[in-house]
Order: structure tokens, then C-alpha cells, then sequence
């Protein structure tokens, strides 16, 4: 079963949300850096000639990519949703007037201050109302 939240519920959840999506962010570009310089090193590669950083960094690669991993199974067990690595953006599932919703954070925001519907994605996020958001 999906967890609804509240906005209240959202906002409580938000200091252990946050220093998750600080850590995926944080990770994420790392592991884009050590992609490019894999890509790199992968490129001036040879069989007869091989280089062993490149065998390290493709290691490393795959270890950070398993710590994103890990960080979004913990957003995934909050039944939180990580939608973007640029922004640093989350959705919490909510109702409104009875339908699905989602209530939208991303990284810097104090607070979970706004909502969307579910198929609007970012680009239709709205400043939320005092009590419009119910759910449990």
C-alpha cells in the first residue's frame, strides 16, 4: 500500500529526506565525474597495453552507482519518489479533494510548499494552500 502524506507529514519527514537527496545529489555528481574520466581512460585503453585505472575507476564507478542505489531504496522504503539529480527534486504521494497528488520538494526549499498533480510533473507545481492537501 502506497503512503499518503500530509503536508505536516511531509514537512516532519523532510530532515531525513533532505540529507537523503543531499547524499544522492552529492554522489550523483561524483559518479558523473568518474564516468567521464573512465570514458577517458576507456578510450586510450588497449588489450595488449592495459590501463590499470581504468579497471579502478570502472570499479569505482560501479561502487558509487551502488550507493545511489542505496540511497533511493531509503526514499523508496519513506514511500518518497526522487524525480531529479539537477534539482534535487522529491514527491510525496498526497490527495486532494480525494484525488492522487503529489506534494513537491526539492533540495534548498525549507519546506514541502507546494504540490502538483500527478501526471503535471515539475513544470505544474503550485503553491500549496493552508488545509487543501488531506490524506494519511
Amino acid at each position: 500500500m502506497t503512503r499518503v502524506y500530509t503536508p505536516e507529514l511531509a514537512n516532519r519527514s523532510l530532515p531525513l529526506v533532505r540529507r537523503i537527496v543531499e547524499d544522492i545529489v552529492g554522489q550523483f555528481a561524483r559518479w558523473q565525474t568518474r564516468v567521464r574520466e573512465f570514458e577517458i581512460v576507456s578510450a586510450s585503453n588497449s588489450m595488449s597495453d592495459p590501463d590499470p585505472r581504468a579497471e579502478e575507476l570502472e570499479r569505482e564507478v560501479a561502487s558509487l552507482a551502488a550507493e545511489l542505489e542505496h540511497f533511493h531504496q531509503e526514499l523508496t522504503a519513506l514511500g518518497v519518489e526522487f524525480k531529479d539529480y539537477a534539482l534535487g527534486l522529491v514527491d510525496f504521494p498526497a490527495e486532494m479533494d480525494g484525488r492522487p497528488i503529489e506534494l513537491c520538494w526539492r533540495l534548498g526549499e525549507p519546506t514541502v510548499a507546494y504540490w502538483h498533480e500527478r501526471d503535471a510533473g515539475y513544470a505544474g507545481r503550485q503553491p500549496l494552500m493552508p488545509k487543501a492537501v488531506i490524506g494519511g
